[in-house]
């Protein structure tokens, strides 16, 4: 394997260019293959952006501005007619330097993620590369693309020759159709019409979930601030919804009058789609790993798309540059189909849930729907039954392979339902916290290991992948990291450079248990 040799990263959309970003932060080359021939902003698209997910942003430099640029939100409001049922109040951050959520435009996270790359070398953007074949040896991947631009729609084949591949180039995948995956899933038949609106509305930054408003009889509306007194609105419609002759008749606009009121509006986009249930049988083939809406596509309520899309990037970069280093053992590779597809499968059981409730399929399903709506009217207790969608979370990798496990008493007790905090145990995200000598602890991590000490002597084994060292006694202001973790003197944490928990150790020895962790989370 020649570390000369790029990796090959298919789709110059969000999830690609994190993964090429990532890369580089490594110290691997990239060439993304990009089938437009330019960048064309169209649409809010994926807006909600996790606070996990702004961490991971904030390593490739761009975390900060998303969270600056984009609209803070803390409050869902869900209704039942006139009726408001649930209030979802998100938790103020104590030791992250991020909001829950914040909602961004995909154009203008991928205006944001185009402007790195332009400054990173390591990345080669080509757009107007549409990928026609794909081959994979021993040593590496080979790739042709049908070169397109604006001037000559066939300019020619090119061949880009790569020690790995990440395909990232959306739900109707052309390398995952090259590699003849199935995409078993089912599609939903009820549209939705999405509008983006520009108007003042005198509405605080809010989540709002409608069942059966007025304004749209039977079905649901969701609304969604987003930068530029700009507002996303989304109606549950008819089979038989005609967006162009609803634009044509006037009837959008009505639609629209039926939410703002008398408030002037601008209409900045509108599409009308259907939503889709779907994820490949492996995520990974050889050389070739699929990420994002290439490998699976779930319903958006919850935000679980974009933000799951970018941890799979994040997890396929370390793991391909330790593959090409020589730090990785033979089921490194083997790991990211069994974590992602995993993350992938969770994130489908609770959008699956969350569309039973919305758009249910059966006479069953809807009776229950509709009791729990009207019961929740009167009996509060009956409110914890709506789903207006879970909101998206990082995955723990608690059974991976990669994981030196915890008690198993521990493992027993581990909430696993969505939405619930999770305690820090190994396959855990590592929790944030500030740095004595200024900064926060998260952007620190990767490309390596990361150990985190506390009065804890350190010796790292002499072979194996680099380790960094963080002495929490010196780093961790005010001992908030030792309190997150649940540590004492005496212990240490390895934590992956994707910034999972890889171990924990509590017993005030590193030696032998340290060796034995670090060749695990590689892949021995």
């Amino acid at each position: 394997m020649s570390q000369d040799e790029p990796v090959v990263v298919v789709g110059g959309g969000p999830v690609g260019l994190i993964g090429a970003l990532l890369l580089a932060r490594a110290g691997v080359p990239t060439v993304v293959l990009e089938a437009l021939p330019e960048h064309s902003p169209v649409g809010s698209r994926s807006i909600c952006i996790q606070r996990d997910v702004l961490d991971l942003l904030e390593r490739i430099g761009i975390g900060a501005r998303a969270a600056r640029e984009g609209v803070t939100w803390y409050l869902g409001r869900t209704y039942y007619r006139e009726h408001e049922l649930l209030t979802l109040e998100l938790p103020h951050p104590e030791g992250s330097a991020f909001p829950p959520f914040v909602n961004l435009p995909q154009p203008d996270l991928e205006r944001m993620l185009l402007e790195r790359v332009a400054e990173e070398p390591l990345v080669d953007l080509r757009c107007g590369h549409q990928v026609v074949e794909i081959d994979q040896d021993e040593e590496g991947v080979t790739v042709r693309a049908a070169t397109v631009s604006r001037t000559s729609p066939s300019d020619g084949l090119v061949t880009v020759r790569g020690t790995h591949c990440i395909a990232a180039d959306g739900p109707h995948s052309t390398v995952r159709r090259l590699l003849r995956l199935p995409f078993r899933g089912h599609s939903f038949p009820d549209k939705f019409l999405i509008a983006d609106i520009k108007a003042d509305l005198d509405l605080p930054p809010e989540r709002r979930f409608f069942f059966d408003p007025e304004w749209n009889p039977g079905r649901q509306v969701l609304m969604h601030p987003q930068p530029g007194r700009v507002w996303r609105i989304d109606w549950q419609v008819p089979e038989e919804f005609d967006l162009a002759a609803e634009d044509a008749n006037g009837g959008l606009t009505e639609r629209i009058r039926k939410v703002v009121g008398d408030k002037d509006f601008e209409i900045v986009w509108a599409s009308a789609y259907r939503f889709h249930q779907r994820c490949v049988p492996t995520m990974r083939v050889g050389r070739v790993l699929l990420a994002g809406d290439a490998a699976h596509v779930m319903s958006p309520f919850g935000a679980r798309g974009l933000n799951s899309g970018a941890q799979d990037a994040e997890n396929a970069a370390w793991k391909i540059a330790f593959d090409r280093q020589g730090w990785a053992g033979p089921a490194l590779l083997h790991s990211y189909n069994v974590e992602r597809r995993a993350a992938a499968q969770e994130n489908l059981r609770v959008t699956g849930d969350t569309m039973r409730f919305l758009v249910p399929r059966t006479a069953a399903d809807r009776a229950y729907r509709n009791e729990v709506l009207r019961r929740s009217v009167d009996d509060p207790g009956a409110r914890s039954w709506i789903d207006s969608g879970k909101l998206a979370e990082p995955y723990y990798y608690l059974d991976s392979p990669l994981t030196t496990p915890a008690q198993p008493t521990e493992v027993a007790a581990f909430p696993r339902e969505p939405g619930v905090p999770r305690p820090p145990l190994p396959g855990v995200l590592c929790p944030d916290a500030p740095l004595a000598g200024g900064g926060r602890l998260r952007p620190t991590f990767g490309p390596v290991f990361t150990l985190l000490t506390l009065d804890i002597p350190v010796r790292l084994p002499v072979d194996g992948p680099p380790v960094q060292v963080q002495s929490l006694e010196e780093a961790d202001d005010n001992g908030a990291l030792a309190d997150a973790l649940r540590v004492s003197p005496g212990s240490a944490a390895l934590v992956r450079p994707d910034g999972h928990l890889a171990a924990l150790f509590r017993d005030g020895y590193l030696g032998a248990a340290l060796v034995s962790a670090l060749r695990r989370a590689s892949g021995w």
